[in-house]
């Protein structure tokens, strides 16, 4: 965030705003490197759990959706976008259908509808399904409004529309129960978790695209862990809290550059320039 501020010229009236803050884990790891960027500016975490909100870090202002703007900072949405609600859409008969959910003998079922008429989708092939993520790209667009200038970064699982109706939908829409995988979308209501792969090419603007690993390695996290290792290496013995928050960024750290994991998240990374008056 400090290379961001850098390149906007340290502005002072530089701001964070995070949205899906859950309970607070990225603030706290942002907060506690102590970003000159933050120094005098703002950290605005945006929760609509009122629960989750209430348990937010101090040092960050509480809002339950995003601010009015103009903003001049970073927007950061860290799995935000393939939690948010989409329409599926399975292709028969050389068309697409949307696939709606209706309710059977036995509970919910899937209804298919009538042939839509969608500008850009990839070609038909029978048994392709795809998601179509109008809600993710007026997300998108809703941020992109809020800066005057600055950054929207977005971490998620990511592709294109044309590989996901290439692949088995069950790879792309995936369901969580606790920190395992559940099972299909319509089992169980309300008791596991609904994702869907990011579909790049249905967001607006053209975003710099590259991995999790990639972007944190470009933005110094080597340095972050190199610290971290220091104080971990001198306080251990003694017990130094400072010595036990620095294992935990390594350890964080290693889990956010691990390539089988959360470091094969893509990276969005949307540039927003200052408007001529």
């Amino acid at each position: 965030m400090d290379g961001v501020w850098e390149r906007l010229g340290r502005p002072v009236d530089f701001t964070v705003v995070e949205a899906g803050a859950g309970r607070g884990t990225l603030a706290r790891s942002v907060l506690a490197t102590a970003p000159a960027c933050l120094a005098d500016g703002r950290y605005m975490a945006v929760e609509r759990s009122d629960a989750l909100r209430e348990g937010l870090p101090s040092g960050v202002e509480r809002l339950s959706d995003l601010p009015d703007g103009p903003v001049t900072g970073v927007v950061v949405a860290n799995e935000l976008l393939d939690n948010l609600a989409f329409r599926m859409l399975a292709a028969f008969d050389g068309a697409w259908h949307e696939v709606r959910v209706g309710v059977g003998d036995e509970g919910f079922v899937e209804v298919v509808g009538e042939a839509v008429d969608v500008v850009g989708l990839p070609d038909p092939v029978d048994g392709a399904r795809i998601p179509l993520q109008d809600d993710a790209a007026a997300w998108v667009g809703r941020a992109l409004g809020l800066l005057d200038r600055g950054v929207l970064l977005a971490f998620d699982y990511a592709s294109t529309t044309a590989d996901l109706a290439q692949r088995p939908w069950g790879e792309w829409l995936r369901t969580y129960r606790g920190h395992e995988r559940g099972g299909h979308p319509l089992d169980a209501p309300g008791s596991q978790d609904v994702t869907v792969e990011v579909a790049i090419d249905q967001l607006p603007g053209t975003p710099t695209v590259t991995t999790q690993v990639a972007f944190l390695l470009a933005n110094g996290i080597d340095d972050l862990v190199d610290e971290g290792r220091r104080l971990w290496q001198e306080g251990a013995a003694a017990g130094d809290l400072a010595a036990m928050g620095a294992r935990s960024r390594i350890t964080e750290s290693e889990a956010l550059l691990d390539e089988t994991g959360l470091g094969g998240f893509a990276a969005l990374e949307w540039t927003v320039e200052a408007t001529a008056s």
